[in-house]
């Protein structure tokens, strides 16, 4: 389970530094899939090219932004996020709702 993390521009102007995520349902506590979170601050969106280890939302950033599901836990299907399209960098995301994940930090750099 060695994720490598993106190096790109993204990671660059947030400052340079990441760490990887895990992403657990807050609810039932079932781990949803690892997150590279570049720069400081919460998680308020998870970028789709930053998620891993996920069989069903890996691999989603080229998708039409209808065509990409809704974030929710596989175990107890409570909705977590929502797709959007982050106008600021025209990158699709998810919107994460407040509380509904839980996330544990696996890796810094």
């Amino acid at each position: 389970m060695k994720t490598k993390l993106k190096n790109d521009i993204y990671k660059k102007s947030r400052g340079g530094y990441s760490r990887l995520l895990e992403i657990s349902c807050e609810k039932c506590k079932t781990v949803i899939c690892l997150y590279q979170k570049d720069g400081p601050g919460i998680l308020k969106r998870m970028y789709l090219d930053r998620i891993s280890d996920s069989k069903k939302y890996t691999g989603l950033e080229n998708s039409a932004i209808k065509n990409i599901p809704n974030l929710e836990c596989l175990i107890c299907n409570q909705i977590l996020g929502v797709p959007i399209v982050y106008k600021k960098e025209d990158r699709p995301a998810y919107r994460l709702f407040v509380g509904a994940v839980s996330k544990k930090i696996i890796s810094q750099k």
